[in-house]
């Protein structure tokens, strides 16, 4: 049954093809007919109508390329049988019927023979078969591989098909690669005129991909023999190189202030559980873990009883693990740290053991592998801005992010009755019990705040960290220097911290590497602590 109606199908399109060809308004340059006898006959007859074929290419219909891409598809997995001046299309090989190529009807294969390809011929359809698919393909995966089988063999390609290509292209990722593609071309023309025009274009776009296509030219004989020839490439290939120069600084600049961003969230809780406790939390990394985990349920339960809003969850798990990774520093503060305020070094085991137990209950509920992420329609791709520089919508969520978490932090601190009582207790916490604060409540309330810090910055790494139970302990460590370099206690010398740690790190990793990066900031940070131990800001406190 399902084989009877792909052959139904099949012969369908073929009908359409072959017999409505007026309909479409066919090129006069294209005859089906003789294209079909043509590939039946002996290799001159093959390379004359793919020869034609590819020459009119830029001019002949979409729908008589898309004929032409049937029968060489056919042809190459030898699906094609000739019958005298007729050829029949198999629906797979060695099936013993199949449909006239221009009527569309049934006839058997008895007596037929498949068409036989040489090297040569073989080429030429490769080429017009890529050049059928790049043109009149139906999706944007079809056309991108035809542009790949183009580019193999460019030099047989007429400069008519890449523009029209190009012109006719709705994706605006395939029209640039397409555009690319003729540039390439262009540059291997036998025409001065033409390289010259094709350079010029080139620098236009400055990118890594364009200077090295201008750098392989440097080997061209016209080089060496063309005084204008090599004096518009020299300066071509400076104008680009500065480009790419700039475009990379810029990304850095960029990369920089997005990972700034994420240890600011990851060390501004910290910063106010340590100035206002002095409270060394060890499992502040696994809170960022518990955020990550909590938006990773979200997902899970939107993609479940509303799928329709599952591109919004990235939104709906904000509140969602500030609560959750809030409620677990609560809890934690009231069952363990609240015992040790005066034991420092008790209350640092003690954190440690915190972030093992949740590490290995979450490993035994979830699992050890990373979790999959749907991306959602607003973190996913980004805008070439210059060169090679990209800002992706990723990264400036987790800017825009930390930005909004910092202005809400400073309100809260400098505006509600939590935060009035925050800042009491940090400068001086006997005079503010004195005064009627609740300071064990300031205290919970304080290590929860903290710790929902921590889960936010958890959301903002879902869309470019992998998230796994051990995650934390990659934020840990810069988290501390973050707060110890901006002063303990301070928002704004944490910020400060973050990016300049942020922005050191990865200015530092591209020469260096990553390990190397860390020693030199954390070394810098010594030295610095060595002339200033209370950091870039100090609180002001009252014993």
């Amino acid at each position: 049954m399902v084989e009877s109606l792909k052959s139904w199908l099949c012969g369908a399109i073929l009908l359409v093809a072959g017999l409505m060809q007026p309909a479409f308004g066919a090129s006069p340059s294209f005859e089906r007919a003789g294209f079909a006898v043509g590939l039946c006959g002996d290799g001159a007859a093959q390379s004359r109508v793919l020869d034609a074929l590819i020459r009119s290419s830029g001019e002949v219909t979409a729908e008589d390329l898309a004929f032409a891409g049937i029968l060489l598809g056919g042809l190459l997995e030898r699906r094609l049988v000739c019958l005298g001046d007729t050829a029949v299309l198999l629906e797979k090989a060695g099936a013993p019927d199949g449909r006239e190529v221009v009527s569309g009807g049934v006839r058997s294969t008895n007596g037929g023979r498949s068409p036989v390809l040489g090297l040569r011929q073989r080429g030429l359809v490769e080429t017009a078969l890529g050049i059928s698919t790049l043109i009149a393909g139906e999706t944007v995966e079809l056309r991108r591989k035809g542009l790949a089988a183009v580019e193999r063999r460019m030099a047989g390609v007429p400069d008519a098909v890449l523009v029209r290509a190009q012109d006719n292209e709705s994706d605006a990722g395939l029209k640039t690669a397409i555009g690319v593609a003729a540039q390439g071309a262009a540059l291997s023309s036998p025409d001065p005129a033409r390289r010259l025009a094709a350079i010029q274009a080139v620098a236009e776009a400055p990118s890594g991909a364009a200077f090295s296509r201008l750098s392989a030219l440097k080997s061209d004989p016209a080089y060496r023999a063309d005084p204008a020839f090599r004096a518009a490439l020299e300066a071509a290939i400076a104008k680009v190189e500065r480009a790419v120069w700039i475009g990379n600084g810029l990304a850095l600049l960029y990369n920089g202030l997005s990972f700034a961003s994420i240890l600011f969230m990851a060390a501004a809780g910290l910063a106010i559980i340590f100035g206002l406790m002095g409270v060394i939390n060890l499992a502040q990394g696994e809170f960022i873990m518990v955020g990550a985990y909590a938006a990773y349920a979200v997902q899970e339960a939107l993609r479940r009883f509303a799928p329709g809003f599952l591109d919004l969850y990235l939104l709906a798990a904000i509140p969602v693990a500030f609560l959750a990774a809030a409620m677990v520093g609560i809890v934690i503060e009231a069952l363990i740290l609240r015992h040790l305020y005066r034991r420092p070094l008790m209350s640092l085991l003690a954190t440690w053991a915190v972030s093992l137990f949740l590490i290995n209950f979450v490993r035994v509920v979830f699992g050890s592998q990373n979790l999959q992420f749907a991306m959602p329609s607003y973190v996913s791709g980004g805008v070439p801005l210059y060169a090679d520089f990209i800002v992706t919508w990723n990264r400036l969520f987790a800017i825009a992010f930390a930005a909004i978490t910092l202005v809400l932090t400073l309100l809260i601190l400098k505006r509600s009755p939590l935060g009035l009582d925050i800042r009491a207790v940090t400068q001086n916490r006997d005079m503010a019990a004195c005064l009627g604060i609740r300071t064990r409540r300031v205290d919970r309330l304080a290590f929860g705040f903290g710790s929902g810090l921590a889960g936010l910055a958890g959301v903002a790494l879902c869309p470019i960290y992998s998230v796994n139970p051990g995650m934390g302990a990659t934020f840990i460590v810069d988290s501390f220097m973050v707060v110890v370099l901006g002063g303990v206690g301070t928002v704004i010398g944490t910020l400060v911290a973050a990016l300049g740690i942020g922005g050191a790190n990865v200015l530092i990793e591209p020469f260096y590497g990553a390990v190397a990066a860390k020693v030199i900031v954390l070394v810098g940070i010594i030295l610095f602590l060595q002339r200033r131990p209370e950091g870039l800001f100090a609180v002001r406190r009252r014993r």
